[in-house]
């Protein structure tokens, strides 16, 4: 019998069953599948949970939970027991079947009935379709025809989908219109799963739980915002989604503009979903872009270079990339934001692969003080105090300031404080995935964009994307850099330098 004095208690999901479309692809293997089994680890999950595979794979019930305990123990991280699995076994199922296969969804149908009298999941079924966009007409189609998006006696049934949420605007709402028809509004889950990610959730409790920094959370006092997303990796196996699609769709228009959102919202009334997403929602409203898009915009393409002591091949010449590819791996944008307390402070984002390491980070940039009383010589090396999340892979908080350097001279040098999760919690930290799956079977909906988010994003975006194809084509970078000339250029025309994480 559980203590009555756990916390976890109200985090624990009641009874449910997943179905997840496309279990056989790598974020299923690598994330969601292991993100169940560490909740189901943890005592987050009931122990009656259910989860049904769909794929075309001719897979008996045994086959499918061998596969689920291959990935999990290649990829869970908590430790894996054989115990929790064969509490998780019990409830695994597979279904074959292709999208347009009537009888397959019949099949379904009998499936999730069984595992309702058999396992007691009560008609609460989520639907995870970790497939691409363009099966979700016919999957939700397919769902409708058989009842299965139909609740009934209280219970639920929501839908999860992955981003992208569209290419554009245009696609964003005929998406949204093929799901929405299927499913109620507050039923549809849009999975970006950097909301996940405790640092970024930190954000809001460094912002509103302190009384130090909202004072200076303004125009008053900050100089500009930098919002660096850099990979140091090239694309990989994933050619045939990335050209075509490219750094700005893939990133800046979710998880870029996500963070500048959560950084420069008001305090919402509370961290309920409606009140949280009002205050997001009001930020990307009052975005305005530059006049100038050729000089306040970069966009870059990686060319072969070392990196990690390593030659590595560019873009061109990656295994399906079409020899004349026009497809950026590297963005940047200066975006401005039309309210009083950010008014004259510019944000600037940028993302990118095969760049000099692996960091996301958010700086806020504070403005020089007014007056130093020093000679010029003695804080000739000060530069402008900071405030950086770092979202990944160190996560925490560094603030950089001034501090008089040890001596009989009156010397001050910039100097780091830094807090480190890894040293200043014994907790580990859930996988996204972890906290996004949960939030979902509990209903709570704080961390999911909903569709004016999407469209509010992509109305940031589709100029600028439009122009980059029409005058902007991309400047090659060397591998390992911090990107092309451009984008430092484009800082210098502002009399700024991007930061070095």
């Amino acid at each position: 019998m559980r203590d009555p004095r756990d916390r976890r208690l109200p985090l624990i999901a009641g009874p449910c069953s997943m179905v997840m479309f496309g279990v056989t692809g790598d974020l299923a293997r690598k994330k969601l599948l292991p993100a169940i089994y560490d909740l189901t680890n943890r005592g987050l999950l009931p122990p009656s949970f259910g989860l049904v595979g769909f794929g075309r794979r001719d897979w008996s019930d045994e086959d499918f939970a061998q596969y689920v305990h291959d990935s999990v123990e290649a990829h869970a991280r908590t430790p894996f027991s054989e115990a929790v699995f064969e509490q998780l076994r019990g409830g695994l199922r597979f279904v074959t079947g292709e999208f347009d296969d009537a009888a397959a969804f019949e099949e379904l149908t009998r499936v999730v009935g069984e595992l309702d009298r058999t396992r007691g999941t009560g008609g609460n079924h989520a639907f995870y379709l970790s497939i691409p966009p363009g099966a979700f007409p016919q999957v939700c189609e397919q769902l409708a025809n058989s009842g299965l998006n139909t609740s009934r006696d209280g219970s639920w049934r929501r839908v999860v989908i992955e981003k992208p949420f569209g290419h554009d605007l245009e696609s964003a709402r005929e998406l949204n219109d093929v799901v929405e028809k299927v499913f109620r509004p507050e039923d549809v889950f849009r999975i970006d799963h950097y909301l996940g990610k405790e640092t970024v959730q930190n954000i809001l409790a460094l912002r509103f739980a302190n009384q130090m920094f909202e004072p200076i959370w303004n125009a008053n006092y900050v100089d500009h915002v930098q919002i660096t997303m850099a990979e140091d990796i090239g694309i990989g196996s994933r050619a045939g989604f990335y050209d075509g699609i490219g750094t700005a769709r893939d990133v800046v228009q979710n998880h870029l503009l996500q963070l500048l959102a959560l950084t420069a919202m008001e305090e919402p009334v509370s961290f309920e979903a409606s009140d949280l997403r009002a205050e997001k929602e009001k930020v990307l409203a009052a975005v305005t872009l530059p006049e100038e898009l050729g000089a306040h915009t970069a966009r870059g393409q990686y060319v072969g270079g070392l990196q990690g002591g390593e030659h590595v091949r560019g873009y061109l010449e990656e295994d399906g990339i079409p020899a004349d590819s026009q497809t950026e791996t590297f963005a940047a944008i200066r975006l401005d934001i039309a309210t009083r307390r950010w008014a004259g402070v510019p944000f600037y984002l940028r993302a990118g692969k095969r760049l000099g390491r692996r960091v996301t980070e958010i700086a806020v940039i504070l403005k020089r003080a007014p007056f130093l009383p020093f000679r010029s010589t003695d804080a000739a090396d000060l530069g402008q105090n900071a405030i950086v999340i770092r979202v990944q892979p160190d996560e925490g908080v560094t603030m950089r300031f001034g501090s008089k350097v040890p001596g009989t001279q009156m010397e001050v040098r910039d100097v780091t404080m830094d807090f480190a999760y890894g040293s200043s919690f014994t907790e580990e930290s859930p996988e996204a995935y972890e906290r996004l799956i949960l939030d979902m079977l509990l209903g709570d909906p704080p961390l999911f964009p909903r569709q004016r988010e999407v469209e509010l994003s992509w109305k940031i975006l589709d100029p600028i994307t439009a122009f980059w194809a029409e005058q902007l084509p991309p400047t090659p970078y060397r591998s390992g850099t911090w990107g092309p000339d451009t984008a430092h250029e484009m800082l210098a025309r502002d009399g700024r330098a991007w930061r070095r994480p």
